[in-house]
């Protein structure tokens, strides 16, 4: 990397931030981790649950295994990446899901599928996706980090606009044992390369500094950034230990705030293709609702990006559960498709802003240095929430025949969210007794 050196006769900087490469590679990552969510095997729940032989409420608890054993490991893997990054750890997961996903189209039995999927398919996207990727692109970027996240997470909302329509598409051609296959594939060719060759740990090891600039250039405009979490950002270098994470009042405000909303996001994309099914309306009809989630949640990304270094995270973080609130109130107070269309399009576009802000609301408030011991505590509460969303959604269905309970209470708990968001601070970092 001598291009990037700093000598008497090469003091020029490089055009391109090193910075984006490693957004280039979180971008293709979370492509390849929407393969594993919610929302993908939303589409396999009816084929697999009659192929399988099981309900779907068990069908559901498979899922809410994966969130633990992901909540489990987040806090060994966090501090992991603070001191060693996340080149292998990308790489080392993607290899994992990439093989499970294979192993996926050669089960017979619902204990075989469940173990797959805890095994390679869950242990490699905790290493290859969200938490790696937000951690190694906060410390890379400072005034541009929304931005650098948000373009990231495109490639998820990227992903889910095309899951659905191309995984029905695959169904009719190859089945669905084949395109667990496809997704194998394309797993191991996107990610264990670009992650094994690009992913660097900081821009310090480079002799960069945060977002390309110079020491002084940085400084400089830390002064003169106008955003309100400007006092937070001049402790973005604080070393937190585990203990005085877990000791703060802003921790547990962001634990709750988005753990009661995972509830309803793990539930709903999960159930979401089954609901539009059951209440009348065609497989196609409810592809084409996944595919509305997923185009406003993509085009939103980006915009939620650039609002959070324009408001400050608390507020833009109610806006984004109100929204949110709003769009599946819209869709359950009607039956009628345009509602269910309208009110899937503003659930979207908050779903935009939590993928990007939920990750920036950590990186705000606790700085960088020490990102991937809190992300890690914060994912194994909040995962802890979102276990339960499931099956709640499934068992609810088993025993009233309907979603529409699931509906109401997911509504409640994003209200509830914004009342907390509203009240996160700024941690203080106090000496703490030993």
């Amino acid at each position: 990397m001598d291009f990037y050196n700093t000598t008497p006769t090469a003091i020029q900087k490089p055009k391109i931030f090193y910075g984006w490469y490693i957004v280039t590679v979180g971008f293709l990552a979370q492509v390849n981790c929407a393969f594993h969510m919610s929302s993908t095997l939303s589409v396999f729940l009816k084929p697999l649950t009659e192929d399988l032989a099981v309900s779907r409420g068990l069908f559901s608890v498979l899922r809410s295994g994966e969130i633990l054993l992901a909540g489990a490991l987040a806090p060994l893997i966090g501090p992991l990446v603070d001191r060693y990054g996340g080149r292998w750890l990308m790489a080392g997961g993607a290899l994992s899901a990439g093989i499970g996903f294979v192993l996926l189209s050669q089960v017979s039995a619902f204990w075989q599928f469940l173990l797959v999927r805890w095994v390679f398919v869950a242990i490699g996207g905790v290493l290859m996706c969200q938490m790696v990727v937000s951690v190694t692109i906060a410390r890379w970027f400072v005034l541009k980090r929304g931005r650098a996240i948000a373009i990231a997470s495109l490639g998820q909302g990227l992903a889910k606009v095309l899951i659905p329509i191309v995984t029905a598409t695959l169904f009719v051609w190859i089945g669905w044992r084949s395109t667990w296959t496809v997704f194998g594939l394309l797993t191991l060719v996107l990610v264990v390369i670009p992650a094994a060759v690009f992913m660097r740990r900081s821009p310090e090891e480079m002799g960069l500094m945060p977002d390309g600039a110079p020491a002084s250039a940085q400084s400089g405009a830390l002064a003169e950034h106008r955003h309100a979490a400007d006092v937070v950002r001049r402790g973005d270098e604080i070393v937190w230990s585990r203990r005085e994470i877990i000791g703060t009042r802003t921790f547990w405000i962001i634990c709750f705030m988005y753990g009661m909303a995972n509830v309803g996001i793990a539930g709903l994309n999960l159930h979401v293709f089954a609901y539009v099914t059951d209440i009348g309306f065609s497989a196609m009809v409810a592809a084409t609702t996944l595919t509305i989630i997923a185009s406003t949640q993509l085009g939103s990304t980006l915009i939620w990006g650039f609002i959070s270094e324009r408001i400050e995270i608390r507020h833009s973080s109610t806006m984004m559960f109100l929204i949110q609130a709003l769009g599946l109130a819209v869709t359950i107070a009607s039956g009628q498709l345009l509602a269910i269309y309208v009110g899937f399009f503003l659930y979207g576009i908050g779903l935009g802003g939590s993928f990007v802000l939920q990750e920036l609301i950590w990186a705000t408030y606790f700085g960088r240095v020490s990102l991937g011991t809190v992300r890690g505590l914060g994912i194994f509460v909040t995962y802890a929430f979102g276990a339960a969303g499931a099956p709640f959604f499934g068992f609810v269905h088993d025993a009233s025949g309907s979603y529409h309970l699931s509906f109401i209470a997911f509504v409640g708990a994003l209200a509830l969210s914004a009342i907390l968001s509203v009240m996160v601070r700024a941690p203080r970092k106090i000496a703490m007794r030993s």
